[in-house]
């Protein structure tokens, strides 16, 4: 189906396909393109609305009978890390960062497949292969980085790409005009105790600190499943519920909004999406 509001872009909704967080459920998602002049505008402006990029397509949950998937995102200014968080950071202080281009490398990639057939073998993006992963990467019209974490075989950091560094984990991050969003993120699959993922993390929210950047975009939360579970344990989170962002709050007590009048229908979700001003000046359009 296609839904069109009265200046482009376009939006669209899938087919019904199971979700992948929520057994015996099914998820919908409402996209639209992300191309020309106006990419990085309207990148930033419907990220605020819960929307997520993949290559050139922004998109967001639109099930028809759940609304359990929230957007979440870090306040950085009033972000605190918790004991066990500081312990992780002490962990891989060695680690050496290097924020590079969209580019993928075969380092990535052998280190990104040791990642899904350790960790999400059964995932959707189990199959793919080197050439997708290209794309995953360097797809993007949007300002894009691929930050990189190395470390020498001694355990020690060391600057620069080359003989003697070892990949341990990589992070897609797009960089919005209010913060930096975690578009996707692997890690060495062996070394699981480190809780790289949560570093990398803890390490975006001091490097949007140092920009001045507000917020840390983490995807989305869904109450309920496993797999997201991690991003409620960082202080200073807030959802985007309701048409707004609110704090997370206890997150025991969210449900998953089973009941189809809980949804509101396409048609008024598309309504309600505010879009950037026109290339001649003017406030938001809605």
């Amino acid at each position: 189906m296609r839904h069109t509001l009265p200046i482009a872009p376009q939006f669209y909704v899938t087919a019904p396909q199971p979700c992948p967080y929520l057994a015996g459920q099914s998820e919908r998602k409402l996209f639209t393109a992300l191309t020309g002049d106006g990419a990085r505008a309207l990148n930033d402006t419907l990220s605020k609305q819960g929307f997520r990029r993949s290559q050139n397509v922004l998109y967001r949950p639109a099930c028809s009978e759940c609304a359990a998937c929230l957007s979440a995102r870090i306040r950085v200014a009033d972000f605190q890390p918790t004991r066990s968080q500081r312990k992780t950071q002490n962990r891989n202080a060695h680690l050496h960062r290097e924020a590079t281009s969209a580019w993928a490398t075969d380092e990535q990639f052998t280190l990104f497949r040791r990642y899904l057939d350790s960790r999400h073998a059964d995932g959707g993006m189990a199959d793919m292969d080197i050439f997708e992963f290209a794309a995953m990467i360097e797809e993007t019209p949007v300002r894009s980085r691929v930050i990189e974490y190395t470390e020498r075989p001694d355990g020690g950091a060391r600057p620069g790409r080359g003989s003697g560094r070892s990949l341990v984990a990589v992070c897609l991050t797009d960089v919005l005009d209010d913060g930096l969003s975690l578009v996707y993120s692997f890690y060495d699959p062996d070394r699981i105790k480190d809780g790289l993922g949560t570093y990398m993390i803890l390490d975006h929210v001091a490097l949007a600190r140092q920009a001045g950047l507000p917020y840390v975009y983490l995807g989305y939360w869904v109450p309920g499943s496993a797999k997201m579970a991690y991003k409620a344990r960082f202080g200073a989170l807030e959802v985007y519920r309701d048409g707004a962002w609110q704090d997370l709050g206890d997150p025991d007590s969210y449900t998953r909004h089973l009941h189809p009048l809980a949804v509101r229908p396409i048609t008024e979700q598309v309504a309600a999406i505010t879009l950037p001003p026109p290339e001649s000046g003017g406030k938001p359009v809605r």
